[in-house]
């Protein structure tokens, strides 16, 4: 075989294995995802609504929350407040965001159609159409999952990769 090819073809079979495993579903480093989830959470937006019964609120419109330098945008957030005895604590539980969502933290950027951040868990499940840029690589599928304590993540659902290779 010519000394040429055969780094070439282990290359190409390299990418082909990674391919596969992709597309079944892969577990990746969000190291820019990563962050202390204990910060407090600052949310703007054109309008709230508040349930006191309920003990939640829903901002509509122009949505961004933020925490550190976190930021996750949306057309609407509701905010589900943790609940003891039957009463709301005040403490954020969940943000459920809906509507072109995109979560943005260092050189890392995911949108979807839907996203869940569970404060206390410290995770962010982001659903439907997921699109993930690390730098110049872009990962897609159907949902992503981010331990936002130890940066890890999931994409599962036809998963697809781009990988720049420097090559010209």
């Amino acid at each position: 075989m010519n000394l040429f090819l055969r780094p070439a073809l282990g290359l190409m079979l390299a990418i082909c294995a990674t391919t596969a495993l992709l597309a079944q579903g892969a577990t990746v480093a969000f190291g820019g995802l990563k962050h202390d989830a204990s910060l407090p959470v600052e949310i703007t937006a054109d309008e709230l609504t508040v349930d006191q019964q309920s003990g939640e609120a829903v901002f509509i419109g122009n949505v961004v929350a933020g925490q550190g330098e976190m930021r996750l945008s949306a057309a609407r957030v509701q905010v589900q407040y943790a609940v003891v005895n039957g009463q709301p604590t005040g403490d954020i539980d969940t943000l459920v965001a809906s509507g072109g969502v995109t979560l943005v933290n260092g050189g890392e950027a995911a949108e979807a159609a839907n996203a869940t951040y569970a404060v206390r868990a410290a995770e962010i499940v982001m659903t439907g159409d997921v699109i993930l840029t690390q730098g110049v690589n872009a990962l897609s599928g159907e949902k992503l999952t981010v331990d936002l304590n130890t940066g890890q993540g999931r994409m599962s659902g036809r998963v697809k990769t781009i990988f720049q290779t420097g090559g010209n």
